[in-house]
């Protein structure tokens, strides 16, 4: 059987508040409201201040969803998880009264394996559990929604499978004569007996004609996970590029031994291009020097809230090319996986980013723009436990998309006082502190010492390298004129300033080989 992907957008009940019965398989749902997902239930709520003025005074609070779904029996032996590419924020699941975990990153993807739990044909109706926490509606500097934002998607696989994210291409060298790629893939066997088994991979063009071809056979033992490395060479590669942007198909067949079947594990679009940054001439896309023109934005989209569908980003998409732009950065979190394939389809350079903040909180609005006293809630209190996992989660998602050239491992991280600050500056003021109160400014040796983010980027930086090493890490410096001089920048590949032109000159001659 070839892997299936079931996407379960109808059938889902919504209720704002809390039930803390409603995990239960047979909880009474009947009053509640039906909903087709992605949902965002903060833009449908009215607007009031005294909800937070950082993320557009709009609710928060707390929400429960409830979805079913029935499986046929042709499944029943398979592999099945559920995928969730993103909920905001705090998510609690359970899969027919049993609990499967929490995640509280309100931009990652995360999956959980129900195989042992599910139920099939006639057996009866399979039901998922959602609790959304979004108490803390301070926790953010921009609109975030709420609710299972994103899609839910179902996975049925063999036991003998691809894991999640388990195939990563990648070329080596490429020019319109010839591409050298490489392809390794992460195959899991879940029998309970030694399985054989040929791994066949194909790379096809646009009309389909295969144009790389690999196979090897390898043995798994019950319960194994390994990863098989295939390198090669396609000969006259169509080169990606915003203006060019040709897209090939990569197929994973599975060919097990002992009953000879064969089965589609894996299917992605994937680019054939190089670049490269270089601190004196700039960006090189297939070895051509090119202005890099692009926007930041954010996943929302505006008026229509955080569950925005393909087609609204298609519409954005279009009318950025038209003003001239050929890049997108994704401010300041990962986006919707549709995004990305959009911007391999329509030609857009990507910056992927991370983290908007790490292990200090920031300052967040929550009467007014930058009105004082802040509030310090955010993703701060899971950084240290979870942030190796969300920005692998990124990495591994996102890493086979020809458009993405950059990983971003946080935004603004060391904003003056916000709270990192530092003796060799008494007095510090960022862009945006126009009603920052004097005590705000000045130095204070009670609050972090900067410093701290030299530690936290390299360790960022190594962990975005042990699962990507083909592209360049970066971040967005807020305060240089400090970062720059305690090795905050060290463990980068390309340097971001935000807003710091005048710096652009000085920061060469004393980076003179570090891309800016």
């Amino acid at each position: 059987m070839n892997t299936q992907t079931i996407y379960l957008h109808h059938s889902w009940k919504f209720h704002y508040g809390e039930e803390p019965d409603a995990w239960k398989k047979d909880y009474d749902d009947t009053g509640w409201t039906a909903v087709e997902l992605p949902h965002d239930w903060s833009v449908a709520m009215p607007f009031s201040r005294s909800y937070s003025s950082g993320t557009g005074y709009a609710a928060g609070g707390i929400g429960w969803y409830r979805g079913t779904f029935s499986l046929p029996e042709k499944y029943r032996g398979k592999r099945i998880v559920l995928l969730f590419d993103g909920v905001y924020k705090e998510s609690q699941v359970w899969f027919n009264s049993y609990y499967h975990g929490f995640h509280p990153n309100g931009y990652t993807p995360f999956f959980y394996d129900i195989t042992s739990q599910a139920v099939f044909g006639t057996d009866g109706i399979n039901e998922i559990s959602v609790r959304v926490d979004r108490t803390e509606i301070s926790d953010s500097r921009w609109f975030t929604g709420s609710g299972i934002t994103r899609k839910v998607t179902l996975l049925v696989t063999d036991l003998l499978h691809v894991t999640p994210y388990g195939t990563c291409f990648s070329i080596n060298r490429a020019d319109k004569i010839s591409a050298d790629l490489s392809i390794t893939t992460e195959i899991c066997n879940m029998e309970d007996q030694e399985t054989s088994f040929s791994l066949v991979q194909y790379l096809r063009d646009q009309n389909g004609n295969t144009v790389f071809f690999a196979e090897q056979r390898a043995t798994l033992l019950p319960g194994e996970t390994a990863k098989l490395k295939t390198e090669g060479t396609v000969a006259q590669p169509t080169l990606w590029s915003p203006k060019h942007p040709s897209l090939y198909t990569l197929e994973t067949w599975l060919h097990k031994a002992k009953d000879d079947s064969a089965f589609l594990a894996d299917k992605f679009r994937v680019g054939i291009r190089t670049f490269r940054f270089d601190a004196d001439y700039g960006f090189f896309l297939n070895e051509i020097p090119m202005k890099i023109k692009g926007v930041c934005v954010h996943h929302d989209a505006g008026a229509l809230g955080a569950a925005v569908t393909k087609e609204i980003w298609i519409r954005r998409l279009e009318k950025l090319k038209e003003m001239g732009c050929n890049a997108i950065r994704m401010s300041h979190n990962p986006h919707m996986p549709e995004l990305y394939d959009l911007c391999d389809e329509m030609g857009f350079l990507v910056m992927d980013e991370a983290f908007d903040e790490w292990e200090g909180p920031k300052n967040k609005w929550s009467t007014g723009h930058n009105v004082y006293p802040p509030k310090h809630q955010g993703y701060y209190k899971y950084f240290p436990q979870y942030q190796k996992e969300d920005l692998s989660a990124m990495v591994l998602r996102d890493r086979n998309h020809p458009s993405v050239i950059l990983w971003s491992i946080g935004n603004e991280i060391d904003y003056p006082n916000d709270p990192y600050c530092h003796p060799l500056f008494q007095t510090m003021t960022g862009n945006n502190d126009a009603n920052k109160p004097a005590a705000e400014r000045v130095y204070n040796p009670d609050r972090p010492n900067a410093e701290r983010l030299k530690a936290l980027a390299s360790m960022l930086a190594y962990e975005v390298r042990a699962v990507d090493p083909t592209r360049p890490v970066t971040l967005a410096a807020a305060f240089p004129e400090l970062s720059a001089k305690i090795g905050f920048l060290d463990a980068l590949d390309v340097a971001g300033y935000n807003y710091k032109e005048h710096l652009y000159e000085e920061s060469h001659c004393d980076f003179p080989s570090l891309p800016f």
